[in-house]
Order: structure tokens, then C-alpha cells, then sequence
């Protein structure tokens, strides 16, 4: 259930005690991308859960840019289910706060060595595409 979409952005709206105008600027600023049925936008739990933490760094006085910027350290952000290899700590010396769970840090954020070789990243990956010259 926590990636099916089934919340509109009212709700999702009055949920996070925003107006429904600030998601849509989240998301023609990249940081949210919701599903959509019939030309509405519609949130899952995982959405409502990246939502939050988007919420908590405005708060602490990140910009969209920033938060923009941020949000790239996280290889998971995009993912609805934090894969095994992605571990969560409740350890705060470990790392990036994880989007997921609040209270929890991600050892992987940040730390591109242990993504290389991911399992679950690998079988996400987009593959390679390799482009030929015709004027030889």
C-alpha cells in the first residue's frame, strides 16, 4: 500500500498544513513527481514520506535549489522501498538523515562506493546506450 497512489493533493495538502499550490511548485522544481490518473495528481505513502522530509529541509532553511541539490545524494530517493543494502542507523555520526524513516540515517547516502556494487541498484540502472559514427 505504501506505493500505490491513491491520495489526491487536497489531501496530501491539508496533511502536511500546506497549501496545495507549494507541492505543485515541489514539483515543477524537480523534487517530487507524483503518478497521475486522468490529469490528476495522485500521492502513495512513500510520496507523502519524501513530501515530509522536503517540509522538514524548507524548514531548517534550504532552498528549493539546495534541497534540489540534497536530495542528489540520496541514491534511493526515487526508489519506493529502501533496498537491503541501504541500511538505516539510528547512529547520527553515520550520515545523511534517511527520507524514510525520521529518526533513522542512510549509510549509504553520500557514499557512492557502497552504490557501485549494489545489487539492487544494478538492476535498476538504465543500461549504457553506445552510439556509433557514421562519418567515418
Amino acid at each position: 500500500m505504501s506505493n500505490r497512489p491513491v491520495y489526491p493533493i487536497g489531501i496530501i495538502a491539508e496533511l502536511l498544513q500546506v497549501h496545495p499550490e507549494t507541492i505543485r511548485v515541489w514539483e515543477r522544481n524537480g523534487v517530487i513527481k507524483p503518478k497521475r490518473r486522468s490529469g490528476k495528481r495522485y500521492y502513495s505513502n512513500n510520496d507523502l514520506k519524501r513530501l515530509q522530509f522536503i517540509q522538514r529541509l524548507a524548514s531548517q532553511g534550504l532552498n528549493l535549489p539546495a534541497i534540489r541539490h540534497f536530495l542528489q545524494l540520496y541514491p534511493c530517493w526515487g526508489i519506493d522501498d529502501c533496498p537491503g543494502c541501504m541500511k538505516r542507523s539510528h547512529d547520527v555520526s553515520c550520515a545523511k538523515p534517511c527520507w524514510q524513516e525520521e529518526g533513522t540515517y542512510c549509510h549509504v547516502a553520500g557514499n557512492e562506493d557502497s552504490c557501485l556494487n549494489c545489487e539492487f541498484r544494478k538492476q535498476h540502472e538504465q543500461p549504457e546506450v553506445t552510439t556509433i559514427d557514421l562519418n567515418l
